[in-house]
């Protein structure tokens, strides 16, 4: 899934004549929904979304708080033309989620933005409709986000996991308990093998 993430100071969309949504300060995002994409794309999103530090805080300091933070509003529109592919110089949209499909996934990704925020503060287009967005960008301040791709076989899943819990046992271990154990490795892998210490000790007998 992708998605461009716009600070605005005000965003519209109109189909036709008529102007079907807007919003003031806050985040124009149009969303690009892939026929790989899972519930777990669309979480993540999500939280990407609504906990990104676009905005300033109350004393003027920058990349500090998210549209939340300030409760500001959001406008979603769906955009399939960002899963495209060039084929030469002809764009090819076939990785995109079909019509039939991504519609109903794509209400479902307003829903659940709506449930973790404020509902009346989420807008949206109107999907597979020919819209104009009118966009003010803020800054401009443009974010391109892709939810993370990762590997769909359960033993590489696996695999995953256990490098992920290693990692996690050896951030954890303070500095003094990983020192001990690399130099029982040492001892070990040689056990003729003297520290410096025992070599000042030793000098210090010779002469």
């Amino acid at each position: 899934m992708k998605a461009i993430i716009q600070r605005v100071n005000r965003a519209a969309v109109t189909v036709g004549e008529e102007q079907i949504s807007s919003i003031g300060r806050g985040l124009c995002v149009l969303l690009g929904i892939s026929v790989e994409d899972t519930q777990r794309d669309a979480d993540y999103i999500v939280r990407k979304i609504l906990n990104l530090r676009l905005f300033e805080d109350e004393n003027g300091r920058a990349w500090s708080k998210s549209v939340m933070d300030r409760e500001f509003e959001v406008l979603c529109v769906s955009q399939f033309t960002l899963q495209c592919i060039l084929k030469g110089n002809k764009p090819d949209f076939h990785s995109a989620m079909p019509t039939e499909l991504a519609q109903s996934f794509y209400n479902s990704i307003l829903e659940n933005m709506r449930s973790a925020y404020k509902p009346e503060l989420i807008k949206d287009g109107e999907f597979g409709a020919y819209m104009q967005v009118q966009i003010q960008n803020d800054g401009p301040v443009t974010i391109e986000l892709s939810s993370p791709t990762g590997p769909t076989d359960p033993k590489q899943l696996s695999k995953q996991e256990k490098q992920q819990q290693r990692k996690e046992k050896t951030r954890s271990k303070g500095p003094s308990e990983s020192g001990r154990e690399k130099g029982t490795q040492r001892s070990r892998q040689d056990p003729n093998a003297s520290s410096g210490a025992e070599g000042d000790v030793s000098s210090e007998r010779e002469s």
